[in-house]
């Protein structure tokens, strides 16, 4: 039974991963990963569009499912050794978690709902994944994954 996970990071680094196909959490660390299994369901999250950046954008920015192997650690060639796995990544626009807000289990009612964002990964419910994905247009994602 696959689990549905979100990953926050900037847009810019969620780029970087699209275009390398894998998936990185919390500043490359290991841990997160690991608590992953293929065929598990990942949305990013990115609050900015650059790390670090006040330019917010608070969308969701990608949406994929996890490829069989296990985190393993890359070389960016600067001594930085990110966890990484290997993601099969969906056509997906981004979407703006605003319209989403009232709806999804986990910011519903919730004045600070930003506030678990914060941990940088966390489990969400199929009803939410397959919510936010329906505001990617990434709905027929879900049916080939299933």
């Amino acid at each position: 039974m696959p689990r549905y996970w979100i990953i926050v990071a900037a847009a810019e680094h969620v780029r970087r991963g699209l275009a390398g196909g894998f998936i990185q959490a919390c500043h490359g660390k290991i841990a997160p990963l690991k608590r992953m299994k293929p065929g598990d369901g990942i949305l990013c999250y990115s609050p900015t569009a650059t790390f670090g950046g006040a330019d917010r954008l608070q969308a969701f920015t990608a949406l994929g499912f996890l490829r069989e192997g296990e985190p393993y650690l890359a070389d960016n060639a600067q001594g930085f050794q990110p966890a990484r796995r290997d993601i099969r990544w969906s056509d997906a626009e981004p979407a703006t978690i605003a319209p989403l807000l009232p709806a999804l289990a986990f910011t519903a009612g919730r004045r600070n709902w930003g506030y678990q964002l914060r941990f940088g990964v966390f489990e969400i419910d199929r009803r939410d994944f397959e919510m936010i994905a329906a505001a990617m247009r990434a709905g027929p994602a879900i049916a080939r994954a299933a």
